[in-house]
């Protein structure tokens, strides 16, 4: 049982742990940022102080992602959630479909948005599967006059992962990569937008990142309203109107964090390790399954059942390792289950210490 003082095992699939080492200076700096006299939450966001912060957010963003200079960098407010809407409005051409690979809950969502916006076709699905796999990239079948194409990377409730995306050629390539942006390395030149919640593997909840490419910022009719254009942001460097600065803040150090460990190379081993430990307990127990295939394993959200689903067992296994200071266990409430959320902070320890609790757990119960 941990004391008042010990952290929380914390698997919660958002918002999420956040590096400890951040934390303490955000910690350090909440009074008095750099002699300002200030938290970074009480000053303007027309500050040179905070102009620094946002400047530094940005390049670290550029550094660790590799992101070309043909792109920019943007922190909105809205969550995933808005993106839903605000990238059918912006990048649909009049008369050309918006192509979506289906892949589960948050997928499901895009679509039902991008069709209150313009006609949505399904360029993949692979609900007949129950999403329990990703559609091959051969079965992915664009049409040539789609305004864009659109997927979810990482697929929190089903526990599944692209780690190789599709070549969509000229067709612009949007992602939502909420769960898994800085996991592991990709090339961002094959998308046309990338938007990400911070609350997994960025910063804390309020701030979403949107990496758009300029030719297409400027696609979306001027009738929008203002704050749902692209363009807007884009020309105001995200300072429009108020932003989220203490999250924009938290960005900045998270990237120095990420570059402090090796930089997208070291995530991306550290991720797989993680990953790999906690789906070898769970294949060789005999008592644990996952359901998803293992090429489209999610090293971020690792779904599995106990018995084949056993609600009973279950529930008292996410009661059990609550006690022993393990929480956030609990599959999300669309499928149930159980479901372990190892964001890039998670430490391996802590990845250790559940598999240590499955393996006693099972043998008091299996």
């Amino acid at each position: 049982m941990k004391t008042a003082m010990e952290r929380a095992i914390n698997f919660n699939a958002g918002p999420a742990v956040l590096p400890v080492s951040v934390l303490e200076r955000a910690r350090e700096e909440m009074l008095n940022f750099e002699n300002t006299g200030m938290s970074v939450m009480e000053m303007s966001h027309r500050s040179k102080a905070f102009e620094g912060i946002l400047t530094k957010a940005i390049a670290g963003f550029r550094r660790v992602l590799g992101i070309p200079e043909n792109y920019d960098v943007l922190f909105l407010q809205g969550g995933a959630t808005l993106q839903f809407s605000m990238v059918p409005m912006n990048l649909c051409l009049s008369n050309q479909p918006m192509d979506y690979i289906h892949t589960g809950y948050w997928s499901k969502k895009a679509i039902d948005e991008a069709e209150k916006v313009g006609t949505c076709r399904l360029a993949a699905t692979s609900e007949p599967q129950k999403f329990m796999r990703l559609p091959r990239l051969e079965e992915i079948k664009l049409d040539e006059k789609a305004s864009y194409a659109y997927l979810c990377s990482n697929n929190t409730i089903e526990g599944t992962q692209w780690r190789e995306f599709p070549d969509t050629g000229e067709i612009p390539l949007v992602g939502d990569m909420s769960s898994d942006i800085l996991s592991h390395r990709f090339d961002v030149r094959k998308f046309g937008l990338i938007f990400a919640g911070a609350q997994k593997n960025i910063g804390p909840s309020g701030v979403t990142v949107v990496i758009i490419r300029k030719d297409l910022a400027e696609r979306g009719s001027a009738k929008l309203p203002v704050m749902l254009q692209y363009r807007t942001h884009t020309k105001n460097n995200s300072l429009y109107n108020t932003p989220p600065t203490f999250g924009i803040y938290i960005a900045w150090l998270v990237m120095e964090w990420v570059e402090s460990l090796g930089g997208l190379a070291a995530m991306e081993r550290l991720n797989e390790e993680k990953a790999g430990i906690l789906y070898r307990a769970i294949d060789e127990s005999g008592f644990y399954r996952c359901p998803v295939e293992k090429q489209d394993r999610s090293w971020m959200n690792v779904v599995y059942r106990i018995k084949d689903g056993d609600e009973a067992l279950e529930k008292k296994f996410v009661e059990e390792a609550k006690a022993q200071g393990m929480v956030g266990l609990q599959g999300h409430r669309a499928v149930g289950g159980l479901r372990a959320s190892i964001y890039n902070a998670h430490p391996i320890e802590g990845v250790k210490t559940l598999v240590d609790f499955m393996k006693e757990f099972r043998k008091k119960n299996g």
